[in-house]
C-alpha cells in the first residue's frame, strides 16, 4: 500500500510543514531523553515544571486540531472556551502520571498532524480563530505549531538551544517577535533587532534602542527566554527587558 501524503501541493506549506515535523521530532527527543521523576523539575517556563510544559504543548496539538477540524468542515470550532479553560486543562494536565502525560504529547501529534495531511487544498485558506481573538486563514496553524514545539523544546531546559534551530526558523522567529511588537504601539518602545550573522538591512537611527548579537541569541531574548550577556548595544548600555511577545 503507497503511503499517504500531504494533500496540499504547495512547496511554501509543505515546507512549513517539515520544520513543524522537525519541531515535534525535537521536542520528543528532549522529551524522552528525561526519566520520569525529571519531569517534576522546573521548566524555564516562570512557574511551571517540566509536567506543565509537557501538558500545555500536547493539549495546544489537540487545539490545533480543533482549529484544523473548523476548517475542514466549516463548523466554527475554538481552540479553547476561554483563557481559564486552557489554564485548568494545563494545570489539571500537569498532575496526570509521567506516562500519562508522554501519551498525550505523542497522540495528539500525531492527531493533527494526520488532520493536516489530510486536509483539502483550498481548506487551508478558510478563516478560522486563533486563542488570541485573531482571524488568521488555516494555514496559519502550521507556524503556530512551529514555534509551540521548538520554543518549548527549549523550556525543557534538557539542553535544547536557540542555536540548535534551523536558520530559517530563527529568521521567522525574529520576523514573528517584530510583528508581535509593533502590533503593540502602546507598549513601549520598540528595540531594533541587529543580527550580527546575518546581512541585515538598516534603518534610519530612530532613537528605538538596538539590540545586537547572533540571530539565534537574539531571539532567544526577543522570546523572553534570556540571554541579556550574550548581547550588546551599541553604546555599551545595558540590554534591556524585551517587550512582551505573544
Amino acid at each position: 500500500m503507497a503511503a499517504r501524503t500531504d494533500r496540499t501541493t504547495d512547496p511554501e506549506l509543505r515546507a512549513a510543514l517539515l520544520l513543524a515535523r522537525r519541531g515535534q521530532a525535537y521536542f520528543s527527543r528532549k522529551l524522552n531523553e528525561l526519566g520520569n521523576d525529571e519531569l517534576d523539575a522546573p521548566s524555564l517556563v516562570p512557574g511551571w515544571t517540566r509536567r506543565h510544559v509537557v501538558a500545555h504543548v500536547g493539549l495546544n496539538a489537540r487545539a490545533l486540531t480543533r482549529l484544523t477540524g473548523w476548517a475542514a468542515t466549516g463548523v466554527e470550532t475554538p481552540m479553547y472556551a476561554s483563557r481559564e479553560e486552557r489554564d485548568a486543562e494545563i494545570a489539571y494536565g500537569a498532575t496526570q502520571p509521567a506516562r500519562a502525560l508522554r501519551n498525550l504529547s505523542a497522540h495528539a501529534a500525531v492527531h493533527l498532524d494526520v488532520e493536516w495531511r489530510d486536509l483539502a487544498p483550498d481548506a487551508w485558506a478558510a478563516p478560522v480563530r486563533t486563542a488570541l481573538g485573531r482571524t488568521v486563514p488555516a494555514s496559519e496553524t502550521v507556524w503556530m505549531r512551529t514555534r509551540e514545539v521548538w520554543v518549548h523544546a527549549v523550556d525543557l531546559d534538557n539542553g535544547a538551544s536557540y542555536r540548535q534551530f534551523p536558520p530559517e526558523l530563527v529568521d521567522a522567529l525574529l520576523a514573528d517577535v517584530t510583528r508581535m511588537w509593533h502590533s503593540r504601539p502602546g507598549e513601549g518602545e520598540v528595540p531594533v533587532l541587529e543580527p550580527t550573522d546575518r546581512p541585515v538591512a538598516r534603518d534610519g537611527d530612530d532613537g528605538s534602542v538596538r539590540v545586537r548579537g547572533r540571530a539565534a541569541d537574539l531571539a532567544r531574548w526577543a522570546t523572553g527566554r534570556g540571554g541579556e550577556r550574550l548581547l550588546t548595544t551599541p553604546d555599551g548600555s545595558p540590554v534591556p527587558a524585551p517587550p512582551r511577545w505573544l
